[in-house]
């Protein structure tokens, strides 16, 4: 594919100074733990289900046991170490949970081999979750070589969202027959400040559906058999991030999805979650989603909801680099990294759709092996449904132009209702359309040398540089350009927002064997 032809040593630059600007957030989840890595850790041990008294069967195990260790020795040595050492005369986690619910159980920190034997307890608990996890990503491998992946780039990605995981099942499968490589369920409007996974198979979400590790297995096995119908792996997405990102990994990876919304600030940005809890949570569920083998989708698309999709571009581009950098040191490969960038200039700006290009090449050259997650227009479709279509279909020829490799479609619908299928069918239509008929017209896209795309690339990302060059200089990095409001022009203190509570140091004893197992898989930092 032409690409533009970037300063590659202004693009090192830029990796440097990502590096050194995620450094002391790389710094801060060696440091701490949180309440959701270690029920996490639980769930890998295969502990599930509610307490059937408190909260009327809503409060998970994994919450209730952790909440006990914490307020009877405390969470810095993780909940391990107390957990395996009161299963040391025998039982199950079960078991545990219910002394725990029945207000029996007693925890302590153990020492010397009595520690020793809930360590390698742990690991052993531990460890079945992680190798059914490895198994799921062995299955997934399996189907593709039997079903094949889709024919061409890009993966075309839709949304259902009934709140009723029964509905949402037959419009995935009519969604997939349709065109759709990738079938995202949006999760009910909310769920990301629950700090909780609800539990079971649900029917009552708003805007959404609640993601459990029910309705994961039930879309799963639903897109298994249209993937057999029609002789292609259909890809599965669900949301990672929230209070409980570092359990609804662990979860997507129990049940094979294949793609996670997983951004590294959104829900510091857009939902006010405390940015310590936010940095700490996003390390462990990129850990498991490097071991899952499933691709990440980040969120940069969002800051051009709230900030000026050309002032502000240079933002998006710093946000990619930067999630980049925290996705390699957790694990992650190139390939499982969808950056996110959306085609939200204002349609009245002169000359928007070249600008569009520029922006999408720019990240296109910057990440040449990343699938990159391309976004369609929202913020200025107006209820117009003809002109919604419209640009729409100019969306879809950019992607097309610019080799992106996940295409979310857009609906003419959008800002106005709900779709409907109708409206989804028209909306695969349009994109079907334009990628078919424009082929491999990127073969013969080539912007000029020195003309207008290429000179709007090389400012964005001298932009770019020149703040991360600014981010990079101050002694918290990213956690003072995020309290700076330099992202989504959106203000967040380190010590704000939902879940600090939930954040606790390390001891030098702190004993996490999921991240122990996980690290061990890191092959790059």
């Amino acid at each position: 594919m032409s690409r533009l032809q970037l300063d590659q040593a202004l693009v090192a630059r830029a990796r440097e100074l990502a590096a050194r600007a995620a450094a002391p957030v790389v710094d801060l989840a060696a440091t701490y733990t949180t309440v959701s890595v270690e029920r996490a850790t639980l769930r890998l041990a295969g502990l599930t289900g509610t307490d059937p008294v408190d909260g009327d069967g809503e409060v998970p195990w994994v919450n209730r046991v952790v909440d006990a260790v914490r307020d009877q020795v405390g969470l810095e040595h993780g909940v391990a170490l107390p957990a395996w050492h009161a299963l040391g005369s025998g039982g199950t986690l079960q078991d545990l949970a219910e002394q725990v619910g029945a207000g029996t159980a007693r925890f302590t920190v153990p020492e010397g081999a009595a520690a020793d034997r809930a360590r390698e307890a742990s690991r052993a608990a531990v460890g079945a979750g992680i190798a059914r996890i490895d198994a799921n990503r062995a299955r997934r491998e399996e189907l593709v070589a039997t079903h094949g992946d889709p024919p061409r780039r890009p993966w075309i990605y839709l949304i259902v969202a009934t709140g009723d995981i029964y509905e949402d099942i037959p419009q995935a499968q009519a969604a997939a027959r349709a065109g759709a490589d990738v079938i995202a369920v949006i999760r009910s409007t909310g769920q990301s400040l629950l700090d909780y996974v609800p539990e079971g198979a649900t029917r009552t979400g708003y805007a959404g559906t609640y993601a459990t590790q029910e309705n994961f297995r039930l879309m799963r096995a639903a897109l298994d058999d249209v993937s057999a119908e029609l002789g292609r792996y259909v890809r599965l997405t669900n949301y990672a991030s929230g209070l409980c990102m570092p359990e609804i990994a662990v979860l997507a990876g129990l049940e094979r999805l294949d793609m996670m919304l997983n951004d590294a600030m959104y829900g510091i940005l857009f939902r006010d979650i405390n940015p310590h809890r936010t940095f700490v949570d996003q390390r462990f569920s990129r850990m498991v989603h490097a071991r899952a083998g499933i691709i990440i989708n980040t969120g940069e698309d969002n800051y051009l909801t709230t900030a000026d999709a050309v002032d502000e571009a240079h933002t998006v581009t710093v946000s990619q680099l930067l999630n980049e950098r925290l996705a390699h040191e957790a694990g992650l490969e190139d390939w499982q990294l969808g950056l996110g960038h959306a085609f939200e200039i204002d349609p009245a700006v002169p000359e928007s759709f070249r600008l569009e290009l520029a922006h999408a090449l720019l990240a296109r050259g910057l990440f040449p092996d990343a699938p990159l997650k391309w976004m369609p227009p929202t913020k200025h479709m107006t209820g117009d449904v003809f002109r919604g279509y419209l640009l729409d279909g100019f969306f879809n020829l950019a992607g097309a132009l610019t080799g992106q490799g996940i295409l979310l479609v857009g609906m003419m619908t959008e800002a106005v209702v709900t779709p409907w299928l109708s409206d989804r069918d028209l909306a695969l239509r349009n994109v079907r359309y334009v990628l078919e008929a424009a082929g491999n017209l990127h073969e013969d896209f080539a912007p000029q040398p020195g003309g207008f795309i290429d000179r709007r690339a090389h400012t964005v990302l001298t932009e770019a540089v020149e703040l991360l060059e600014r981010i990079a200089a101050h002694p918290q990095g990213l956690i003072q350009a995020i309290a700076d409001g330099t992202f989504g022009i959106t203000k967040r203190s380190p010590d704000g927002g939902k879940g600090l509570d939930g954040v606790v140091r390390k001891a030098p004893d702190h004993h996490d064997p999921a991240t122990e197992l996980l690290t061990r898989e890191v092959s790059r930092a």
